[in-house]
């Protein structure tokens, strides 16, 4: 025996669950009396989705399958749908159907929507001969709910639809036809200014079945769970229809045996499929879908991002860079980041103790070079062809650091010494040796 206050944390835990469900359109078929004989199927739950985003047309296409070695007579009762979201009612239907209001209501629930659906007949043998449905008279009456109040608040909207008995149900030349409009079918994904901009908004779909975690579902499937109508073995499927497939991109879809082709019926119609396994028994199988409708100039993004920025660099490449090649002479002349180490130096300047070493009369001009660099100013004159000066300039700048922090400090000024060697040759002999410094004080160095 299971004690009340078990049953309170089951139910609590029941409904915490369904709170973190992942939302999903699912449908569960019930009979109107325990233990029903038949089975449904096949059983075709397609959505049409089209860039408008608005309301997404539901189309339930099921057969009964008996026994065969019972009689189907006695077993005529009314179906139910047990959907998990609005239903906008068809104002040419009929009236709504009070007592189905008031079934719901003494079950504790808060009707939000009611009226009916259109419910027509499919002969198999016309289909594809232009020859149109059999809609059938009053259609489907539904009734929109929820739940208020509780621990967890408001519940999401489901819908209870009475799908009133039709012989056609249990004769396999027909295919019955449910229809109706899903205001809340696509939810936007989350996503940033940018990926809109450049890719368009995107959105997912999802349809299940024998998926009964939503809070407004739950309960109305417990009190009915002997009633459940069981999957046959007939193949059935799991269809999402994405009208103008030339501006559509889908990102994902979920489960992976989930399949996508091109309408055979529709032009620019692609369809994403998934076969339900009767396996499974009452255990939920969803089929996820994330996409995005896109314009045209959104089509060609990918190619005119990147001429774009390549057009903009090199249009602002000539204009930007000596501004900023100026506010890093700026920058760098007047902030100094580091310790303070040796001057730095510029150009080719050449020690004293070097210099020394160069002796008019035996130095050569490989030694020279060897000493000094090989990269000096060369000077000839037409007059003297014998005769050649070498000219060493470069420069050491000390910066005049003011206030310090740590690594950072300021710099008020640059002491700079500008130093020129000239080393006269003659016939590659050094003849003579000469060096000069001068000094200076600059606010930048230039």
């Amino acid at each position: 025996m299971i004690r009340p206050h078990r049953w309170r944390r089951w139910g609590l835990a029941l409904l915490v669950v369904a709170a973190c469900a992942p939302p999903a359109q699912a449908q569960l078929f019930v009979a109107e009396r325990p233990h029903p004989d038949f089975q449904v199927g096949p059983l075709f739950v397609g959505a049409i989705v089209t860039p408008r985003l608005g309301h997404a047309v539901i189309d339930v296409h099921f057969s009964l399958t008996f026994p065969p070695d019972k009689t189907i007579a006695g077993m005529e009762q009314d179906l139910y749908l047990l959907w998990p979201g609005p239903v906008t009612p068809d104002r040419t239907a009929g009236p709504p159907d009070r007592a189905l209001a008031r079934y719901v209501e003494a079950r504790g629930f808060t009707v939000i929507e009611e009226g009916r659906t259109s419910l027509h007949a499919l002969e198999l043998y016309t289909m594809g001969t232009g020859t149109p449905p059999r809609r059938l008279p009053d259609g489907a009456p539904f009734v929109t709910f929820v739940r208020t109040g509780g621990a967890l608040g408001l519940t999401s909207p489901a819908t209870w639809i009475r799908i009133p008995w039709n012989y056609r149900m249990a004769n396999r030349v027909w295919l019955m036809d449910l229809r109706f409009t899903d205001p809340s079918f696509v939810h936007p994904k989350a996503s940033n200014w940018l990926e809109r901009t450049l890719w368009g908004p995107r959105h997912r779909v999802s349809l299940s079945f024998n998926d009964v975690r939503a809070r407004a579902m739950f309960p109305m499937y417990f009190e009915h769970r002997d009633r459940i109508v069981r999957l046959a073995e007939d193949p059935s499927q799991l269809l999402i229809s994405f009208r103008e497939s030339d501006h559509l991109k889908i990102d994902s879809m979920s489960p992976p045996a989930a399949n996508r082709r091109l309408s055979e019926t529709e032009e620019q119609t692609e369809v994403v499929s998934l076969y339900l396994d009767r396996s499974e028994g009452i255990t939920p199988q969803t089929l996820s879908v994330q996409f995005g409708y896109f314009s045209g100039w959104q089509a060609w993004a990918p190619i005119l991002i990147p001429a774009l920025f390549f057009l903009a660099g090199n249009i602002a490449g000539p204009l930007l860079s000596p501004v900023v090649r100026q506010l890093g002479r700026k920058v760098s002349a007047r902030v100094h980041l580091g310790r303070e180490g040796p001057p730095r130096e510029q150009g080719t300047v050449i020690p004293r103790e070097t210099l020394a070493r160069i002796v008019p009369g035996q130095t050569t001009h490989e030694q020279v070079l060897q000493l000094c660099g090989p990269d000096p100013e060369e000077h000839e004159q037409l007059t003297a062809p014998d005769q050649r000066v070498l000219i060493y300039r470069g420069r050491v700048l000390v910066p005049r650091r003011r206030r310090v922090v740590g690594w950072l400090a300021t710099v008020s000024g640059w002491d700079v010494e500008h130093h020129e060697a000239e080393i006269t040759l003659e016939r590659n002999v050094v003849r003579d040796v000469q060096a000069r410094v001068r000094r200076s004080r600059l606010s930048e160095p230039g």
